[in-house]
């Protein structure tokens, strides 16, 4: 089995920049260092698995312009394959990050993928799962994930979400999921905070959440609807080791994804993905790992 990796979701352009701490309101801080990259979590997952030896594809939304350029060339140079959504003018997010220099801590803000029209129609009209292993979805492109997800699903692809953040009309994607890791911070509409079961509910046979530093919680349904629960502990990384956190939720995706899409089942294939995210911390940007 050849592994080939289709990643659907958000790229963008990120302007990171390395602070002492956050300025105050009203307040001017001069950074320490400057860096324009590409960046996402379907992008970064993207990155992560491409440079793992897994041959990837992203389905993203770009357009033609100088910013959608330096990301098409950004991904290009990580060794990931674009298919673009948008056939005209359009320019990817900008998002705007602060990396904590001593904490490795980080603050974005962009507008994600707010504003881009409804892409079903495109990605219906895509065969890229042909010869694919694994698809990662990060919920972003809603409409273009939920095609291609059900396409996955009706060729028996495993499907894998990233799940940063609740997003309006989710319920509907997770129908098509196979495993479904979220972080820390998701949330359902309602502010359930013990969500694994209520997650399973839509549909994923496993339903993982991380805990930054802390252990990842596990629930897993069989073919018979038993429910089971592990726990998975990350290495541990001390605190004075940790450069920058930035992107390292990207990393477990991407890892276990690309571990997926070698073949291995799912628990081993989450792990592989823990230890990569904690190795990440240690290295400045996403990809500082990287050997």
């Amino acid at each position: 089995m050849t592994a080939l990796l289709v990643c659907c979701g958000l790229a963008t352009l990120d302007v990171v920049q390395v602070v002492d701490r956050l300025p105050a309101a009203d307040e001017k801080i001069v950074a320490r260092s400057l860096d324009v990259t590409f960046g996402g979590p379907a992008a970064n997952a993207a990155a992560t698995a491409a440079a793992l030896g897994v041959r990837t594809v992203l389905v993203t939304a770009l357009g033609t312009g100088p910013v959608a350029d330096l990301v098409r060339t950004g991904l290009a140079a990580a060794g990931v394959e674009v298919v673009d959504l948008l056939d005209g003018p359009g320019t990817p997010a900008v998002s705007t990050v602060l990396v904590t220099q001593g904490t490795g801590e980080r603050a974005v803000v962009s507008v994600n993928a707010v504003g881009v029209r409804d892409l079903t129609g495109p990605a219906g009209r895509l065969d890229v799962l042909v010869g694919a292993t694994t698809l990662l979805v990060d919920g972003h492109h809603l409409g273009a994930a939920e095609v291609l997800a059900a396409d996955a699903a009706g060729r028996g692809i495993p499907v894998l979400l990233d799940g940063g953040s609740w997003k309006p009309g989710l319920d509907g994607l997770l129908a098509h999921v196979d495993h479904a890791v979220l972080s820390a911070d998701f949330r359902l509409p309602d502010g359930t905070h013990d969500l694994l079961d209520r997650v399973a509910d839509l549909g994923p046979r496993l339903v993982a959440q991380s805990a930054g530093a802390g252990p990842v919680r596990v629930r897993t349904v069989d073919a018979d609807g038993r429910r089971a629960s592990a726990v998975l502990h990350p290495p541990v990384v001390p605190a004075a080791e940790v450069v920058d956190t930035l992107g390292a939720g990207d990393v477990l995706h991407g890892a276990t994804a690309a571990s997926l899409a070698a073949g291995h089942d799912v628990l081993t294939a989450l792990a592989d993905g823990i230890a990569r995210a904690s190795e990440s911390v240690r290295h400045p940007g996403a990809l500082g790992w990287v050997p």
